[in-house]
């Protein structure tokens, strides 16, 4: 018999998983069904066989800024699976021997970031000035003129900030790259704006980096897992929904497996990418304009290249490359807290935005990538490549553009018990596990909402 409080959670993601830990904390009947093999949707990871290493599907980081990430993380036990550097330190390479770290000063915020701006030595005196009056102007947009900010894209809001060419290259476009996983032609100047904000002009502690010692379904997933079943749920992979069913009533009364299972539930939240969303509503569902207009949201392909070498050729766990297409190296054995012994060197190299080399072989990308860094890196030069892996994810975040603003739904649908949750969901965030996590929280908030308005509430 179907309850008030059994609710469906359509994918099994940091959305999805923190709409279902959300949930069982409530006391709800949660069913997590995940179509893949496996936990964690684009964010999971896996070990090597060949290394024992843990390879994540792109490389993701946190900061003190994630409130709503370190929170479900502290509320599943993980969160001393977490790595704090309280103290925001980007080094920054333009070539060899053209190094400058971004290090925040122990101020409070903000100036703690003014201070690291105005030793950032990429910059001339003139341009770190330049920069700062820049990021005042920014902020005061986003306070007085935020509609503005929403129809310009990052290179747009270069041009009115005044900024040089050097400031972009060396400053603003590796931020707007790194937040929010495009390039600065095409990217919203509202979700910049918003992201640093939070991250870099706040308090002190919400610039810290933050990584993980393990593997990101290590994470994660686990904990996820064992926190909805020991409250009664279930959480279940390869359980692939290809229909949510309605009533009578036009209301989601169940969802229709692969495998031929039906599961009836009060209330539904889809955590499943838009393209998938849209093939699994009913017909006359798809042609509401609520839902009809997620077919434009675009998305943004990540390319991630793990490389296994036979020594290490940097001591720094993150490394932002300026003037290559590689954009970030990340050196995992500084990272990870456990990792295979059989290669000296591991280091994980992301291009955010893709577009231009995601159709390329594997063996392309891989020169592509080792070419910039021993462009970079001269003793990289001298470096065997034991084991290489290539992964291409084409649609990877939802396309920061400016339209998105139009065009992201709320949780709230058409369908009074069908609720929508994922990093494309509009948080006013780009799609970071920020925003996944804090859209899931936000639809099991809606759910528990809808059941106490409806006595559902014991």
């Amino acid at each position: 018999m179907i309850e008030a409080k059994d609710v469906v959670v359509i994918g099994g993601g940091f959305a999805g998983l923190s709409a279902g830990v959300a949930l069982a904390e409530r006391g709800f009947r949660v069913a997590v069904l995940e179509r893949k093999p496996a936990l964690g949707g684009r964010a999971y990871s896996f070990e090597d066989p060949d290394t024992g290493d843990f390879v994540d599907n792109g490389q993701h980081v946190l900061m003190g800024c994630y409130t709503e990430s370190l929170d479900f993380l502290r509320k599943i036990g993980s969160a001393g699976k977490l790595v704090f550097h309280r103290d925001l330190e980007i080094e920054m390479l333009a070539g060899p021997g053209r190094s400058a770290t971004l290090r925040t000063a122990r101020l409070p915020g903000p100036f703690h970031m003014s201070a690291a701006l105005m030793r950032y030595r990429h910059l001339s005196v003139g341009e770190r000035l330049g920069v700062v009056r820049g990021g005042l102007k920014m902020l005061k947009m986003r306070r007085r003129d935020h509609s503005a900010l929403e129809k310009m894209t990052v290179a747009d809001l270069m041009t009115a900030l005044k900024q040089g060419d050097n400031a972009r290259r060396a400053f603003w476009y590796p931020l707007s790259i790194a937040t929010l996983n495009d390039e600065p032609e095409v990217s919203s100047a509202a979700l910049l704006a918003e992201v640093l904000k939070r991250a870099f002009f706040s308090k002190r502690s919400d610039s810290a980096f933050v990584y993980s010692r393990v593997g990101l379904s290590d994470l994660y997933c686990t904990g996820a897992r064992e926190f909805i079943e020991r409250a009664g749920g279930v959480v279940a992979t390869h359980a692939i929904v290809e229909a949510i069913e309605t009533g009578e009533d036009g209301l989601a009364a169940r969802v229709h497996l692969r495998d031929g299972r039906r599961l009836g539930a009060a209330n539904f939240i889809s955590a499943a990418a838009p393209h998938q969303l849209l093939r699994m509503l009913p017909e006359g569902a798809v042609a509401d304009p609520f839902f009809a207009r997620l077919a434009e949201l675009e998305t943004s392909p990540i390319i991630c290249a793990h490389v296994w070498l036979d020594r290490e050729v940097t001591r720094s766990a993150f490394v932002g490359f300026i003037g290559t297409t590689t954009q970030w190296m990340f050196n995992k054995r500084k990272i990870f807290e456990r990792h295979g012994e059989r290669h000296p060197g591991y280091l994980s190299f992301v291009i955010s935005g893709a577009r231009k080399l995601v159709d390329q072989s594997n063996e392309e990308i891989l020169e592509l990538v080792m070419n910039d860094a021993c462009a970079m890196i001269p003793v990289a030069r001298n470096a065997k490549v034991l084991k290489a892996i290539v992964l291409k994810e084409k649609q990877a975040t939802m396309a920061p553009a400016p339209r998105s603003y139009e065009l992201r739904p709320h949780a709230a649908t058409p369908i009074s018990n069908l609720f929508l949750a994922g990093d494309w969901v509009q948080t006013g965030l780009p799609a970071t596990i920020e925003s996944a996590v804090a859209s899931g929280r936000a639809a099991a908030s809606a759910v528990i909402a809808r059941a106490e308005s409806a006595g559902g509430e014991s």
